[in-house]
C-alpha cells in the first residue's frame, strides 16, 4: 500500500476482551463473536464515554449506475433486541443510533427473517465465503430470505492468510450475486487462532493482499468494499491505513472512539450476544453510524460514503 508506512502513530489502542467462547456453538471462521464483558446493565446516569453525535458523512454520493435507487430502504424498524450480556455504554449507547442490523452465518441455523426484521434488523451482512474454496452452506438461503423479508443485505468474506488474494476474490465473485440494491461487499480481516492457517504475515504483506482483494471486488461489484476488523488485528496492521475505505469495527466493551482512536467508521458491531425471536441462540448486533436520513442518503449513493469518527 503506497504511503502506508508514513503515517504518524496514533494513541495506543484500548485493550478489549477478545477471548472466544468455549461452547459448542463457537464457530471456526467469520466475524468475531467473542464473549463480552458483563458490566451492570442499563442506564447509569453518567458515563465517561463521549456523547454520541450525528455522523458527518463525507465524500459526496457517487452514483455508480442508473440502478442505484434500488438501494433505497423501506421504513426503519426500531431497536427491540435483547442482549444476554448487556454492556452499559452510557451516553454513547448504540441505542441512540437509529439503524440497527445483524450479521449471520450457518451458526444461526434456520432464521425467521420476518421476526428478525420486526425486532429491529434493518440490514444483514451474511457470511458467504472464506479462503478460496469454502462456501457457507446457508448463504444462498439467507441471501434470498433476508431480501424477501425487506432487509438490506450484503455478503462478507473471511480472509484466509494461507491463500492468495486473487484466488479468494475470484471465489467470492463466483458465489455472491451482483445485484442491484445489495450492500457493499465486506472483507473480514482478523487473527483467528481456531483456523488451520496459523500464518501471520507482515503488516506490509497484509496491506498488499487486502488491496489486491478489494480492488478485484470493487471492479466487479462497482462498490468500494467495507473492511471489518477486531482490535488486535487493527492494532497490528490497520492503524493509519485505508483512510478512504469504510470500516466496520468490533467494539463490545467500549465505544469505537475509545478502542480505535481517530478511525472513521461506518458500522459498529457492539454485541456478540444478542437475542431475538428470529434465531435460536445468540446473534451479532450492529449499528449504522448515522441517523435515518443519513442511512437513506448512504443507500441512495450506492453505499459510497464514509462516516467520521466521533
Amino acid at each position: 500500500m503506497s504511503g502506508a508506512s508514513r503515517f504518524k502513530p496514533p494513541a495506543p489502542l484500548l485493550d478489549e476482551e477478545n477471548a472466544r467462547p468455549g461452547d459448542e456453538n463457537s464457530r471456526p471462521f467469520g466475524l468475531a463473536e467473542e464473549e463480552t464483558v458483563n458490566f451492570p446493565a442499563p442506564d447509569l446516569p453518567q458515563s465517561v464515554e463521549p456523547p454520541v453525535q450525528e455522523a458527518a458523512l463525507v465524500s459526496p454520493p457517487r452514483r455508480l449506475s442508473r440502478a442505484a435507487p434500488a438501494m433505497l430502504a423501506g421504513p426503519v424498524t426500531r431497536y427491540a433486541f435483547r442482549d444476554a450480556k448487556p454492556i452499559n455504554f452510557g451516553r454513547s449507547s448504540p441505542r441512540h443510533l437509529a439503524v440497527h442490523g445483524v450479521d449471520v452465518s450457518r451458526w444461526q441455523g434456520d432464521i425467521n427473517w420476518g421476526k428478525l426484521r420486526a425486532q429491529g434488523a434493518n440490514f444483514a451482512y451474511i457470511k458467504a465465503t472464506d479462503g478460496g474454496d469454502h462456501l457457507d452452506p446457508m448463504f444462498m438461503k439467507n441471501w434470498r430470505n433476508a431480501d424477501a423479508a425487506g432487509l438490506k443485505r450484503g455478503a462478507y468474506h473471511f480472509f484466509y492468510w494461507c491463500r492468495t488474494a486473487g484466488e479468494q476474490a475470484d471465489w467470492f465473485i463466483r458465489n455472491v450475486p451482483k445485484v442491484d440494491g445489495a450492500l457493499p461487499p465486506v472483507i473480514d480481516v482478523e487473527w483467528n487462532g481456531d483456523s488451520s492457517c496459523k500464518r501471520r504475515p507482515s503488516r506490509e504483506k497484509v496491506l498488499e493482499k487486502m488491496q489486491v482483494f478489494m480492488d478485484k471486488l470493487e471492479r466487479h461489484y462497482g462498490q468500494r468494499p467495507v473492511i471489518y476488523t477486531s482490535p488486535d488485528f487493527y492494532r497490528d496492521n490497520l492503524r493509519g491505513a485505508f483512510l478512504d475505505y469504510p470500516f466496520w469495527l468490533r467494539a463490545v466493551a467500549a465505544h469505537p472512539s475509545k478502542v480505535y482512536p481517530g478511525r472513521k467508521w461506518l458500522f459498529w458491531q457492539y454485541s456478540g450476544s444478542g437475542l431475538s425471536h428470529g434465531v435460536s441462540g445468540r446473534i451479532d448486533l450492529n449499528v449504522f453510524h448515522g441517523d435515518e436520513r443519513q442511512w437513506r442518503a448512504w443507500l441512495g449513493g450506492g453505499g459510497q460514503m464514509v462516516a467520521d469518527a466521533d
